[in-house]
C-alpha cells in the first residue's frame, strides 16, 4: 500500500493486464521455451558445449606433450648433448601449435558467449518490460530488472559450462590417470591400481562436503539475500530523496545503518568460511605429491611420467572440486534467483489483488 492508501498496483500508469499462466513459470528460463529465442538458446548452447569438448581434447594432447617434453629434459640433464637443439625447439613449437588452436577457440567462443548471454538477458527483460507498469512500485523493481537479470544469466552460464566442462574432463582424464598409475606404489593405497583415483575422490569430496556444511552453518545464502534487500531499500530512499525534499535525513541514516550492520555480518561470516576454504586450497597444492611420495622416493617414475600424473591428477581433482570452487558463485546465484522469484511472486500477488478488487 502507498501513502494514499492504495495498492502499489493502482499506480496511474499500471494499466497492463498480466498473464497468470506465465507467472507460474520462472521467467528466468523462458529463454529455452519461447519460440523467438529457441535458436539462440539451444543452438547457442550446443555451440558452447562443443567448443568445451574440443578444448578438453586439446588439454589431453597438452598433457601428453608434458610427458614427452619432461622426459626429454630429464634425458638432456642426465647426459650432455643427448638431444639436439632442433629437437628442443621442435618440442616447444608443437606446444605452441596446440596452444594457438586453444586460444583461437577460446577467444571466438568468448565473443559468441557474450552475445548468447545478452539474448538470455533480453528474453528476461522483455517479459519484465511487459509487466513493468504494474511492477514499477514494488521495492527494488529497477534493480531486479536491470541488475539481477544480467547477473542471473552470467552466473548460470558460467556455472553451467563449468559443470559440463568438469564432467568432460573427468571422462577424458580418469582413464589417463588410471593408465599412468598402474604398477606405481601410492601412499596409503599401496599397489592398488585405483589408488590415485580413489585418493583424488576422497580428498575432493571430503573437502567439498566440509565447506558446503560450513557455508550452510554460517547461513551465507541468507546473509547475501538480506544484504541485497537492505541495499535495495537504501537505494530506493536515495532516489526518492532526489525529488522529494520531505524525506528526513534520519530515515536515510537509519537505512544506511541497516546496510552497515548486514555488511559487517557478511564480513565476519565470510572470514570464518575463508579460513576453511583457503586453508584447504593451499593444502590441495601438495595432495598429488603426497600420494606419489612412495613412487618418487623409489624412483619408479620418470620426470615426464610424474608431470603427466600430477597434471592429470590436478585436472581430475579440480573437476571433482566443482562445488568447492564454485560455492561462492552458487551462493550469489541462489540469492539472485530468490530475489527474482520473490519479485515475480509480488507481481502475481498484486495482479490477484487487482482482479479481486474489480470483481468486488
Amino acid at each position: 500500500m502507498n501513502r494514499a492508501g492504495h495498492s502499489d498496483f493502482d499506480h496511474p500508469f499500471c494499466t497492463m493486464n498480466l498473464s497468470y499462466e506465465i507467472l507460474t513459470e520462472a521467467n528466468m528460463f523462458l529463454f529455452f521455451s519461447t519460440r523467438k529465442w529457441l535458436l539462440w538458446a539451444w543452438l547457442g548452447s550446443a555451440t558452447i558445449l562443443s567448443s568445451l569438448w574440443i578444448q578438453v581434447k586439446i588439454d589431453v594432447m597438452i598433457n601428453d606433450w608434458f610427458g614427452d617434453f619432461y622426459d626429454m629434459i630429464q634425458k638432456a640433464l642426465a647426459e650432455p648433448n643427448a638431444i639436439t637443439i632442433g629437437e628442443y625447439w621442435a618440442s616447444l613449437a608443437s606446444f605452441l601449435s596446440l596452444a594457438a588452436v586453444y586460444v583461437a577457440i577460446a577467444v571466438v567462443v568468448s565473443f559468441f558467449t557474450s552475445h548468447f548471454l545478452f539474448r538470455w538477458r533480453a528474453s528476461m527483460v522483455e517479459w519484465y518490460h511487459s509487466v513493468y507498469s504494474r511492477a514499477c512500485k514494488i521495492e527494488g523493481a529497477a534493480q531486479r530488472v536491470q541488475e539481477d537479470t544480467i547477473k542471473f544469466s552470467r552466473i548460470m552460464e558460467s556455472l553451467g559450462t563449468s559443470l559440463i566442462e568438469s564432467v568432460m574432463i573427468l571422462v577424458q582424464f580418469i582413464p589417463i590417470l588410471f593408465g599412468l598409475s598402474i604398477g606405481i606404489p601410492i601412499f596409503f593405497f599401496g599397489d592398488w591400481e585405483y589408488g590415485l583415483i580413489a585418493g583424488a575422490l576422497i580428498w575432493s569430496v571430503g573437502g567439498t562436503i566440509f565447506l558446503v556444511a560450513l557455508g550452510w552453518i554460517l547461513r551465507l545464502v541468507g546473509v547475501e539475500y538480506d544484504l541485497q534487500k537492505r541495499e535495495a531499500a537504501y537505494r530506493k530512499v536515495l532516489v526518492i530523496a532526489e525529488d522529494d525534499e520531505t524525506v528526513r535525513p534520519k530515515t536515510i541514516e537509519e537505512l544506511f545503518e541497516d546496510v552497515r550492520s548486514i555488511h559487517f555480518l557478511s564480513y565476519i561470516r565470510y572470514l570464518y568460511f575463508n579460513v576453511g576454504r583457503i586453508a584447504y586450497l593451499q593444502a590441495n597444492v601438495l595432495s598429488a605429491y603426497v600420494f606419489l611420495a612412495p613412487a618418487i622416493v623409489a624412483g619408479v617414475v620418470t620426470l615426464g611420467v610424474m608431470q603427466q600424473i600430477i597434471r592429470a591428477f590436478g585436472r581430475v581433482e579440480g573437476s571433482m572440486q566443482y562445488l568447492l570452487k564454485a560455492w561462492p558463485t552458487i551462493i550469489e546465484l541462489l540469492s539472485v534467483y530468490k530475489r527474482l522469484r520473490e519479485f515475480e511472486a509480488q507481481i502475481k500477488l498484486g495482479e490477484s489483488e487487482r482482479q479481486a478488487a474489480e470483481q468486488a
